[in-house]
């Protein structure tokens, strides 16, 4: 099974494409192809994706009556790009639930992550005009060689247009934000993302999501961050985990 896929200009980190949108992109057709939402997807990210036109192979490796897995390749001119595997279906509200957590707090004093970038600052990825991010106070103190001495970064995420949040949205919200180690003090550079994994554990209330994301382990030339999103109701919406390059000094 193939879709065709438009990867469009506005969703790029410099000239790159977002792994976040690449990832609802290839999630997209998966959740077309069985008919049910994403519960949990992962992608390996093979080689940096510029906008064009592309495709999405789709297997879908089994149906049963709750889930389905699939998996996903978006390709370009025959070279694959994007792997992706993924289980589909609906959760069960009714079950039991414990959440061992609370929403991070987003002050009203929050900064705007696309406000215009000041002389002494690097311009804003072209994506962030399309979204509507605010940083926690000091959490975008990496812009001024003023780090806060944390990885983690705390804020908010909406689209600028006031579209909603679903199921897929959350696999690009989960990327959407600066690297949490940039706050850390260490070196900024650029860390391209290797993994992504994305749990859905709810559908989203309307209104932002309130996001905390946190590094805490670089070996091996590796990287990792853990993602919370948390909807406007204060109810846990979605998990991730992405292993990213960490450039040598």
């Amino acid at each position: 099974m193939r879709y065709r896929a438009d990867v469009r200009p506005g969703w790029e980190i410099g000239e790159i494409s977002n792994g976040g949108y690449l990832l609802a992109l290839a999630g997209t057709a998966m959740a077309d192809a069985v008919g049910r939402p994403p519960l949990t997807v992962t992608g390996h990210y093979l080689t940096p994706v510029r906008p064009g036109p592309a495709e999405v192979d789709i297997v879908v490796v089994r149906a049963g009556r709750r889930f389905a897995t699939v998996r996903a390749t978006l390709v370009r001119d025959g070279k694959p790009m994007l792997a992706v595997l993924g289980t589909f279906g609906v959760a069960d509200d009714n079950a039991v639930r414990r959440v061992d957590g609370d929403p991070p707090q987003i002050t009203t004093s929050s900064v705007p992550a696309a406000q215009p970038a000041r002389p002494d600052e690097p311009p804003f990825p072209s994506m962030n005009e399309r979204l509507d991010v605010t940083l926690r106070p000091g959490d975008d103190g990496f812009r001024r060689n003023e780090p806060p001495g944390h990885a983690e970064i705390v804020g908010s995420f909406a689209f600028a247009d006031g579209g909603p949040v679903d199921e897929l949205a959350l696999l690009l919200a989960t990327d959407a934000f600066a690297p949490p180690i940039f706050n850390s003090g260490l070196a900024v550079a650029w860390v391209p993302t290797i993994e992504l994994t994305v749990h859905v554990r709810a559908v989203p209330v309307p209104g932002p999501l309130r996001c905390v994301f946190r590094s805490r382990f670089i070996s091996g030339g590796l990287l990792d961050e853990d993602g919370e999103l948390w909807d406007d109701s204060g109810r846990l919406v979605a998990q991730s985990r992405q292993l990213s390059l960490y450039p040598r000094p």
